[in-house]
């Protein structure tokens, strides 16, 4: 089954890619008024993730960042299975705190910066040992760093 919001979020993300972040800021505002803030769960989560990577203003970053988790909440894994089979909504989580805290770091709130770091890391345990997964934990290694964290701190699965 096709699903053409995805497609159209798939190709904003080619031009984020590409290096045309303002033309993939567009696409992805036009997406968000058409879908809403009531739209399919998933195509608000995988859009409002995306949305943020192009963001200029850290604060307008976390707000997207805040929808996706918030449609991650509310997003089934039955739903992102009929997208693709391989996909667990619990695979999200890791990625959406890991940008929160992020976002937070660059706002200065060192405090939800660390607490958002530390439900991600109660996360990875979702993730697959592939590229992937092995990525999102080296990101979790290094704004440890940034934040300050114990250095004797480990990330775990």
């Amino acid at each position: 089954m096709t699903d053409d919001v995805m497609a159209e979020i798939n190709t904003g993300l080619q031009q984020h890619i590409s290096g045309d972040r303002a033309g993939a800021r567009e696409k992805f505002a036009a997406l968000w008024e058409r879908i809403g803030e009531d739209g399919d769960p998933l195509h608000r989560c995988a859009l409002a993730h995306y949305m943020a990577d192009v963001c200029d203003d850290p604060a307008d970053e976390l707000a997207w960042d805040l929808r996706a988790l918030a449609a991650a909440d509310s997003l089934t894994d039955e739903r992102a299975q009929a997208y693709h089979a391989t996909l667990a909504v619990r695979g999200f989580y890791p990625s959406l705190h890991l940008n929160l805290a992020e976002d937070y770091r660059k706002l200065g709130d060192h405090e939800s910066a660390k607490a958002q770091w530390e439900l991600g890391q109660g996360t990875l345990g979702a993730l697959g040992d592939d590229p992937y997964g092995t990525g999102i934990i080296e990101a979790y290694r290094a704004l440890a760093t940034r934040l300050g964290l114990e250095p004797d701190f480990r990330v775990g699965r």
